[in-house]
């Protein structure tokens, strides 16, 4: 049994030993596997994870994708011939071979984002589940071979909600994903928890006496905060429901802070706040599409054929048009992922950092741009009010004070976060947590709970 934290950035597996969760080690990739994941074309995704099922599996898995799976056999034949290997990358193999060769090739980042997306079609829904069940094949390989075992029960955590928009509805959607795809890949019994939660139970098995925790989990793409009533005794219980006293989620990460930093700190580079010739701005709308990578009708526009020729036409009329020349750039060589890693690391950089230069030589000739922790605080002040009003609506749910605040996620360790606790909560102890993995653990201890 183990717990399963398929994270929007990341990806982690733990069990228990000794009575106490140990994060596995996942081959080559460490403890953590980077959510994503590159294919040398979207269609030979069906392919691969057909071969990396057993012989029963591949029964039911060929009456399921008849059709995608003859297309992409088609495709495995093409890039063979080409001698181009059909076998598909994970973590940060998948990252160096998008950023080798943008223009060739399928990446993706951190799909976990889409799965709760309005107006996916059923082949669209469909792909998704191929490509987490792909990335789960990957991970529980790498865990049975640390286990030396086979491994088929799992608690996955998720988010309170995948999407900010339709809600319920949204969050089914997302579940039947993991569930399908998780059941494709082999395992046989699958619980779910949130991740709030399971990071809370990492943070109560330190607690000597009952204690309300505000729980803010800041995942890769949302923002988790539960009001939970914890302590030695209720760790005992399995259903925690009760002790559950508010709880609110949304579509605000890690992901959208890289997203607000590539807005404020590179964009003026490529155009954004510039003019055209007739003296008016040039429309954002551009931009925001081209950082927009969680966003797949965003993404769609802005790789089209007719906007393609619009931002031509924006060339043109710019009263700087080689700094529109570089957006185009971005558009006709799919550098969007390139463009947010390139403001990802710079975050990363000033958890300890005052200042960064992000390289941007692949734009154009010679460029970089400096970005400091007060380009972060622009880019993401949006976000900052998302999450404050998503703490206090938690708290105003229980209807009672936290006694602490416990803060996990990756982006939580930010001076910039810090600041952003202290202020709204000067009075309430902040805590913390394992930055990546919380949750991993909490999901853990659930499993070993829920499965023994």
């Amino acid at each position: 049994m183990i717990g399963f934290d398929y994270g929007t950035s990341n990806c982690a597996v733990g069990t228990m030993q000794n009575g106490a969760p140990h994060i596995l080690p996942l081959g080559e990739h460490g403890k953590y596997v980077a959510s994503t994941l590159y294919a040398p074309s979207r269609e030979v995704i069906v392919n691969w994870l057909h071969t990396q099922l057993t012989q029963d599996q591949q029964i039911k898995f060929q009456l399921d994708r008849k059709i995608q799976l003859q297309k992409g056999n088609a495709t495995v034949r093409e890039l063979k011939q080409d001698g181009i290997s059909p076998e598909l990358y994970f973590g940060n193999q998948a990252l160096s071979a998008y950023l080798a060769d943008p223009e060739e090739g399928y990446y993706i980042k951190s799909p976990k984002s889409f799965l709760g997306a309005s107006g996916l079609y059923p082949q669209q829904i469909a792909l998704f589940e191929d490509i987490v069940a792909s990335m789960m094949a990957n991970v529980k390989s790498l865990t049975e071979k640390a286990l030396d075992a086979e491994v088929t029960q799992t608690v996955i955590g998720r988010p309170i909600n995948f999407q900010g928009l339709r809600g319920e509805e949204s969050n089914r959607q997302a579940i039947t994903v993991l569930t399908n795809a998780a059941k494709r890949v082999g395992f046989k019994d699958i619980e779910f928890q949130y991740e709030p939660v399971a990071a809370g139970f990492e943070f109560e098995s330190t607690l000597n006496k009952e204690t309300k925790v505000l729980v803010v989990d800041i995942g890769g793409g949302t923002t988790d905060c539960s009001m939970l009533l914890m302590g030695p005794e209720l760790s005992e219980h399995t259903s925690r429901t009760e002790h559950l006293l508010g709880h609110s989620g949304e579509r605000i990460g890690g992901n959208d802070f890289d997203i607000g930093l590539a807005l404020s700190g590179i964009m003026p580079n490529l155009g954004m706040d510039s003019s055209l010739k007739t003296g008016k701005p040039v429309p954002l709308n551009p931009f925001y599409q081209a950082v927009a990578i969680n966003k797949i009708n965003e993404q769609n526009e802005f790789y089209s054929a007719e906007n393609q020729r619009y931002l031509q036409q924006l060339v043109k009329d710019a009263q700087q048009p080689e700094l529109l020349a570089r957006l185009l750039k971005v558009q006709e060589e799919k550098l969007s992922y390139r463009i947010v890693n390139g403001a990802e690391q710079a975050k990363i950089h000033l958890t300890d950092n005052d200042k960064f230069s992000i390289d941007l030589s692949d734009l154009d000739h010679g460029l970089n741009t400096e970005v400091t922790r007060q380009t972060l605080i622009d880019g993401i002040q949006r976000e900052l009010k998302g999450i404050a009003n998503l703490m206090g609506d938690a708290v105003a749910q229980s209807g009672d004070k936290p006694d602490v605040i416990f803060v996990t996620g990756g982006t939580a360790k930010s001076p910039v976060l810090n600041a952003f606790f202290k202020e709204h909560f000067p009075s309430t102890p902040i805590v913390l947590g394992d930055h990546f993995g919380s949750v991993t653990a909490g999901l853990t201890r659930w499993a070993h709970k829920v499965f023994a």
